[in-house]
């Protein structure tokens, strides 16, 4: 019985011992995967928190240039647009020399621009804030073949069309000048108001008078490159300029003013008095020059008249002064002396071109002159009236009391 007993005990123990042994087993492979599970989650969670910071930075990186680009695409909106801006005015002024001739596409002529002066101009007077953003503009407006000299009203409220189309002959930005011509102003004269008013400077006006091809009948296109073939057509009145316009332009506003003046009735009886157009013009130059008031002029235009016909020398000293603008009072011995077609002392017949620019008055009278046999007359000096005379002796008689 002892013997059984012993041999159950053995073999419980050794049971008990395997069965030990392989919970240590089982329990350290347990805790094995217990820390390998524990410190995976470890390094996911750090993995993690790094991914969701990164994005966050991005995020924050986009949103960062997104404000900047809408901030910078509204200032040049603003800019282009005229929006939100405080409302200033300048005067920008586009001189002539900034202008060039070329051909467009076309092959047509035209007047370009440039546009680099044009966005410095409005950028130093505040208009625009952007000099590159207006020029990028311009060259998809093609604003560089649109725009015209002058001087210009510009505001801030304008934006970049506004502007371009605002800085156009004729546009209500453009800035005026009144400016009256007396009558018997010679061209020079004229020309120099002009300057003088900020118009057109004298030298690009006399240019204009000589070489543009202006489409009047009574322009001798024979006589192209000398400017006095526009004297006498040039009509004295008063007139608003535009300042800084082409000289072209301002030149043909005399003309355009001339020929609305020469009415049919008028250009009739010119072609009936035998000459034509350009001989009245001539004549009541004269007049213009010569007559100290309205009721002198139909007179002198009798006594000019009786001397053509008789052969005679006009012999009007203001025909010789033509050619001495600069010069004061009666014309010297020289003067006198000179072999001059203007020179109406020696030479017979018409001067070659008027020798200044007449008004209606004048005009009228060379068309209807008095019906006299008057072939000379003087100054009275005393009363600054002229007197007339049928004969050299007479005139004469009366030159002698006076005192030029």
């Amino acid at each position: 019985m002892a013997e059984e007993k012993f041999t159950f005990q053995s073999f419980s123990k050794n049971e008990e011992n395997k069965n030990v042994s392989e919970q240590v087993d089982q329990d350290f492979t347990d805790f094995r995967e217990d820390s390998e599970r524990d410190y995976r989650p470890i390094r996911q969670n750090r993995q993690g928190r790094t991914g969701c910071m990164g994005g966050i930075m991005y995020f924050l990186f986009v949103v960062s240039i997104s404000v900047i680009i809408a901030c910078l695409t509204w200032m040049a909106a603003s800019d282009v647009l005229a929006l939100n801006k405080d409302d200033k005015t300048a005067v920008v002024t586009l001189p002539t020399d900034i202008f060039e001739k070329t051909t467009d596409e076309d092959g047509n002529n035209v007047s370009k621009c440039d546009i680099n002066y044009v966005a410095k101009e409005l950028k130093n007077e505040g208009i625009i804030e952007y000099k590159g953003l207006f020029k990028l503009f311009c060259s998809f407006s093609h604003a560089a073949t649109k725009l015209d000299p002058g001087s210009y009203e510009m505001k801030t409220t304008y934006d970049y069309r506004a502007i371009v189309k605002k800085m156009q002959t004729g546009s209500n930005a453009m800035l005026t000048t009144e400016v009256t011509i007396p009558e018997g102003y010679t061209m020079a004269q004229m020309f120099k108001t002009l300057e003088e008013n900020d118009v057109c400077d004298f030298d690009s006006l006399m240019d204009a008078a000589a070489n543009v091809d202006f489409q009047y009948d009574f322009v001798d296109p024979n006589k192209k490159g000398d400017p006095t073939r526009l004297e006498g057509y040039l009509f004295p009145d008063t007139y608003q300029f535009y300042t800084g316009m082409e000289p072209a332009s301002a030149v043909d506003v005399f003309l355009s003013n001339f020929r609305e003046r020469m009415t049919a009735e008028i250009l009739q009886k010119a072609d009936e008095s035998g000459y034509a157009l350009a001989g009245i013009i001539k004549v009541a130059s004269m007049i213009e020059k010569e007559a100290a008031n309205d009721n002198e002029r139909a007179i002198i235009a009798s006594v000019i008249y009786n001397r053509i016909n008789a052969g005679m020398p006009i012999q009007i000293d203001s025909t010789i002064l033509y050619l001495y603008q600069d010069h004061e009072g009666a014309p010297t011995q020289d003067m006198l002396d000179s072999d001059s077609p203007y020179n109406t002392r020696l030479q017979t017949g018409l001067p070659p071109t008027a020798i200044c620019n007449p008004g209606m008055a004048s005009i009228r009278a060379a068309l209807n002159p008095s019906d006299t046999d008057y072939y000379f007359y003087a100054l009275d000096t005393e009363t600054g009236t002229h007197r007339f005379f049928t004969t050299a002796s007479e005139f004469n008689a009366f030159v002698a009391t006076q005192q030029y």
